[in-house]
């Protein structure tokens, strides 16, 4: 039965899939059931082809499609809505977040026996960024903290692992995991901080620039502050249903 769910979007990834799939297999084998499900979000290269041809010596490893790119977001959407485990752990699919950190993410989950614990958000430690791109992510990081108080230091970080359950509670909108832990904690849920190391993209390029990410923030901070204001008064963790 499967336990834990690893969704990673990709676009155009073609030269780390495999290094990525291999390494996520060799840090989960034998501490939890787990699926690896890539979302390829309309590549124009062969990261589909490439994934398909892995799962020979990866059989639980699945592959979703998006016919056009939808955006991060878009692509962990997808892969949480197909997803079997009851957990779901996301790292970025350039690499640089490294698979060996993912049980950092799904233990303290399984662990958990409160049911409060929502999600577990991975923080980068000495980021292996350009200097521009780290300033641009400190601001970013500095004003979001400001306005939603979600205490984190690094929401960008792909690593985060959650509960797929809460998760498809959340609203859904474009660049929502950037607000992963203001989101979840709107909701009434525990989150949980961990420390994670950071490497340098090994094969292609980014998808986005500074500025491009820059100007949907501006818009995203607005909507998610709006959106905690307006947050339900009854949680999901304090319901109680009879019969």
């Amino acid at each position: 039965m499967t336990t834990v769910s690893i969704v990673i979007p990709m676009k155009n990834e073609a030269g780390n899939v495999a290094d990525v799939v291999s390494e996520i297999a060799a840090a989960c084998d034998g501490k939890t059931e787990y699926e690896i499900i890539v979302v390829d979000d309309g590549s124009t290269d062969e990261t589909a082809a490439i994934t398909r041809g892995l799962r020979a010596n990866h059989p639980t490893l699945r592959l979703i499609q998006h016919p056009q790119s939808g955006g991060q977001s878009a692509g962990v959407h997808s892969g949480v809505l197909a997803a079997k485990g009851r957990i779901i752990c996301t790292l970025d699919g350039d690499g640089q977040n490294p698979p060996s950190e993912l049980p950092k993410l799904f233990e303290p989950l399984l662990a958990d026996q409160t049911g409060r614990l929502g999600l577990v958000a991975g923080q980068r430690v000495n980021r292996q960024d350009t200097a521009s791109k780290k300033l641009a992510s400190r601001f970013a990081n500095r004003l979001r903290g400001w306005m939603l108080n979600d205490g984190t230091r690094d929401t960008g970080c792909g690593l985060k692992g959650f509960r797929r359950d809460a998760f498809l509670r959340l609203p859904f909108f474009n660049h929502m995991h950037r607000y992963l832990p203001a989101l979840f904690k709107r909701d009434g849920w525990e989150i949980a901080l961990v420390d994670v190391s950071h490497r340098e993209r090994q094969a292609g390029t980014s998808n986005y620039s500074n500025l491009q990410r820059a100007l949907v923030g501006i818009y995203d901070l607005i909507g998610v502050a709006w959106l905690i204001r307006r947050r339900k008064t009854a949680t999901p963790t304090e319901a109680q249903m009879d019969g």
